[in-house]
């Protein structure tokens, strides 16, 4: 276990110290992009999910490239769920490209029955594990914030305090490691305070609060496709 440890604690400061800049990814031919997440990704795959739209607009900007963009989304995934089936969803795909949108169950559950939520630490610790694995296998990395658990923009939906702290894990987590950062987070309360007067709890750019809408899986798509060139 010691020998494991130090064997991870080597590749996290490689990749610290010459790992990728968070600069704009290139499409080459035969880009392979998986989305790593739990159920709003599970949904993307949908006609009108985000990662449909993001396929679309792509191979559509790049006909004839081969582009392959694989949706491995899993509903009520949490970080320690993306550890256990990280080889199996993502490194065996071999990919170009991993997208991780994940946060919202380690928050959400700790305020359903029956579940439980992710620590901090664990948190942290895990997107850590993930990110240097998928990096030393020579993929890059864009890490998603957390959007949203209730879409009133004022502060106050109940758990927007400690998605804001899960959130801020992730933006450190993706600076430390040289991951690109997606702040769906900003993103979303910047839209939210133009598009929803109301305040409404939902129905904007999600159908309950959480699950996606066409217009949210609208915007993230848009979101993750302004970091291809």
């Amino acid at each position: 276990m010691r020998i494991l440890k130090n064997i991870f604690a080597t590749l996290v400061l490689m990749i610290i110290l010459g790992g990728c800049s968070g600069s704009r990814l290139s499409i080459q031919n035969g880009t392979r992009i998986v989305f790593f997440g739990d159920s709003i990704t599970e949904l993307g795959v949908k006609p009108n999910g985000y990662v449909t739209i993001v396929r679309e607009k792509l191979t559509s900007l790049h006909p004839g490239f081969g582009i392959e963009v694989i949706g491995a989304g899993v509903s009520g995934n949490k970080v320690p769920d993306l550890q256990q089936r990280l080889v199996r969803d993502v490194m065996n795909r071999k990919p170009s490209v991993v997208v991780i949108y994940i946060g919202i169950n380690d928050v959400w559950h700790w305020t359903l029955n029956n579940l439980k939520g992710t620590s901090k630490v664990d948190y942290e610790a895990g997107l850590r594990e993930i990110i240097a694995r998928i990096q030393y296998s020579g993929a890059s990395v864009i890490l998603c914030t957390p959007s949203v658990i209730g879409e009133k923009h004022d502060g106050s939906n109940p758990q927007d305090q400690m998605l804001e702290e899960y959130a801020a894990i992730s933006r450190t987590v993706a600076k430390s490691l040289g991951a690109t950062l997606c702040d769906l987070r900003k993103a979303f309360h910047s839209y939210l305070v133009v598009h929803n007067p109301g305040n409404r709890r939902e129905g904007i750019l999600t159908y309950d609060g959480v699950h996606l809408s066409d217009a949210g899986n609208e915007l993230v798509a848009n979101e993750v496709l302004k970091y291809f060139k």
